[in-house]
């Protein structure tokens, strides 16, 4: 088994429906003679769970990942979000399924698994690149954590009754100071993520941005902003704050900031690549996921 296609399968083997796709996909796989392969974190489950899959599947940890030539994700974002962190390394493309609610990353539906799996094996697929985050905190001069993200990276209060003080700097300089709940900062992705929730506007994908959204601040002027991709996002949480403050960069890595803290945001080199399917225009994606109301619309007639 060291020759052949490797297909990288990342599920949310917490749900049995997803187990159950993970059985279908590697059978699906290994039929067309390519190669699953499960990351041990995953390993005992699968195994426990699609035994008729024991023996014939690779484990990620064991082989040279610039050998996965793809990732079939089966799960909704979180499971994405996970699967992108499993490659960041690695210029490889995560092919969605969607078995979650929303899913505004996946590409397709559970009913369509075994269309997903050919496409796949055939290379029918478009891959589109998403920008992402390069996230750094500073303590005085020291660097003590750096990471990533895709959707977001959010400055939040550790403390339910306490609000953070905090000054926004723009391109390395301050902007505005005031009392929050915390601080979301987005790329275009994220923007349909928390910070929607937050408030923040829909940016189109094809646009490299950053947004920035506070949360329940207490200030006249606290409204979201996009910047341009070449500018910094900062939050310096200030000493005087009485609550502790948390980084969390996707909701999946968190990191818990000193008094005084400084966490820096700019565009990161390194982007996601999500395998496409369709040429679907984002608009139709928003209706579709969101389920908007389009009643009424009869189209262009002629040239706009």
């Amino acid at each position: 088994m060291t020759e052949g296609r490797h297909f990288l399968v990342v599920a949310h083997t917490g749900r049995q429906t997803a187990l159950e796709a993970t059985g279908k996909v590697c059978a699906q796989l290994l039929a067309a003679g390519a190669i699953p392969v499960i990351a041990m974190e995953h390993w005992d489950d699968v195994h426990d769970h699609v035994p008729e899959l024991n023996g014939r599947v690779r484990r990620f940890e064991d082989i040279d990942a610039s050998r996965i030539e793809l990732v079939i994700v089966l799960g909704g974002d979180g499971t994405i979000l996970r699967a992108a962190e499993l490659v960041r390394e690695q210029s490889v493309p995560l092919l969605g399924v969607n078995l979650g609610h929303v899913g505004f990353l996946a590409e397709s539906e559970r009913d369509d698994l075994d269309y997903t799996v050919r496409r796949a094996l055939s290379r029918e697929y478009t891959v589109e690149e998403r920008m992402t985050l390069s996230v750094r905190v500073k303590s005085g001069e020291d660097i003590v954590y750096e990471s990533w993200a895709l959707n977001e990276a959010t400055v939040e209060k550790a403390e339910r009754e306490r609000m953070l003080e905090v000054v926004v700097e723009v391109d390395r300089r301050p902007l505005s100071s005031f009392g929050c709940d915390g601080i979301v900062m987005s790329t275009p992705t994220g923007s349909t993520a928390y910070s929607f929730s937050a408030g923040g506007p829909v940016v189109w994908p094809s646009l490299e941005a950053l947004l920035l959204v506070p949360l329940s601040a207490h200030a006249l002027f606290a409204r979201p902003l996009v910047v341009g991709p070449d500018s910094s996002l900062a939050i310096e949480v200030l000493h005087r704050t009485e609550a502790a403050a948390v980084l969390w960069c996707d909701g999946r890595r968190m990191f818990d900031l000193p008094p005084g803290a400084r966490v820096i945001v700019r565009k990161s080199p390194v982007p996601v690549r999500l395998a496409r399917l369709h040429e679907a225009p984002f608009t139709d994606r928003l209706v579709n996921k969101f389920n908007l109301p389009v009643a009424g619309w009869r189209g262009p007639v002629g040239r706009d």
